[in-house]
């Protein structure tokens, strides 16, 4: 067996962060990731549950410490409960995160938490419900919101919730967000909209920066935590008269990417070591032959390629079309 070292890019950063995408599929209709839909069914070549296995052992034994499951919407996959249990069954493995719209939270969360399942990601975008409609294409947020509470009524409180960061609704999401996270012992994100393939118009009238929210936290005493080794790259915030926290995740911003420790891998078997890179790398062929040795000799040649950063500010964002291609 081959000396199981921790994964290091180039600028020495230590890649302990899989997001795996288990699915492409998408029940909601996104003004700016797929607002006509998903079109098709689910792609048959989807990774298999023995592939997972052999990819989780793979990148366990290669120092990745935390694995967040991704979509599309990762709740379509009725295996979901098998692949948080593979994840758990890798003792290297210290949390496993899920990113989901919710619309299956409330019915699967039980099943999802008793298979390992550490944290949760809602996707909620805004917090009334005629917004919500008109960003999503579903008339879901009453709903989510209610099974969010129901969740954190249980005691459950490894929760955040993700907001995209829309100009034109941001002055009035901002307020209902500081309102909601008061009392709530949770965090919730905005999201700084991102540029791809196939949203430049979007993106030229949506996007704004995150600093000018960031400067209003400070000013009224808001303080910035300390990053943990193996968390995200979200700027988070915590005040001492909220129960919960407000943050940030802002990759237009300097030295987004000096800390990055994320790689990721599409529903398909291809890593990406950067969310904007140019460059898919096959795993399949080692997945297919449930070969974990070869594999992770294989993922030490590749991450010798990983950027310093991405190229964002020159419009570069690679084999990107949309964001339901690998999870975001």
């Amino acid at each position: 067996m081959m000396h199981d070292a921790p994964l290091t890019d180039p600028f020495a950063r230590r890649l302990s962060y899989l997001r795996l995408s288990v699915t492409d599929l998408c029940n909601y209709r996104c003004s700016y990731c797929l607002p006509n839909g998903y079109q098709g069914k689910a792609k048959a070549d989807e990774l298999s549950l023995p592939e997972i296995h052999t990819l989780v052992e793979a990148f366990a034994r290669s120092g990745t410490r935390k694995i967040r499951l991704t979509g599309g919407e990762a709740t379509l996959r009725r295996d979901l409960p098998d692949i948080i249990a593979a994840c758990r069954a890798r003792p290297e493995i210290r949390s496993i995160a899920l990113t989901t719209n919710a619309h299956r939270l409330g019915k699967h969360f039980a099943q999802y938490r008793a298979a390992g399942l550490d944290k949760i990601n809602v996707s909620l975008d805004s917090f009334r419900a005629d917004v919500f409609r008109r960003i999503t294409g579903k008339n879901e947020c009453d709903t989510i919101l209610h099974d969010v509470e129901q969740i954190l009524d249980s005691g459950f409180y490894q929760i955040k919730i993700n907001t995209l960061l829309l100009r034109e609704h941001a002055e009035q999401t901002f307020a209902d967000a500081l309102e909601y996270v008061r009392r709530r012992p949770l965090t919730l994100r905005f999201i700084e909209l991102m540029q791809t393939g196939d949203n430049h118009a979007l993106f030229a009238a949506q996007h704004l920066s995150a600093g000018s929210l960031e400067q209003r936290l400070l000013r009224e005493g808001w303080q910035l935590l300390p990053r943990d080794a193996d968390a995200g790259p979200a700027r988070e915030y915590r005040h001492r008269d909220f129960a919960g926290g407000i943050g940030f995740i802002a990759p237009y911003s300097q030295d987004f990417c000096k800390n990055c420790n994320r790689l990721r891998v599409s529903a398909q078997g291809k890593m990406h070591l950067c969310l904007f890179g140019g460059v898919a790398y096959d795993l399949r062929p080692h997945l297919h032959n449930g070969d974990a040795d070869a594999l992770m000799a294989q993922l030490r040649e590749w991450v010798a390629h990983k950027p310093e950063h991405h190229f964002l500010h020159n419009k570069n964002f690679g084999l990107i079309r949309d964001l339901s291609m690998i999870g975001g």
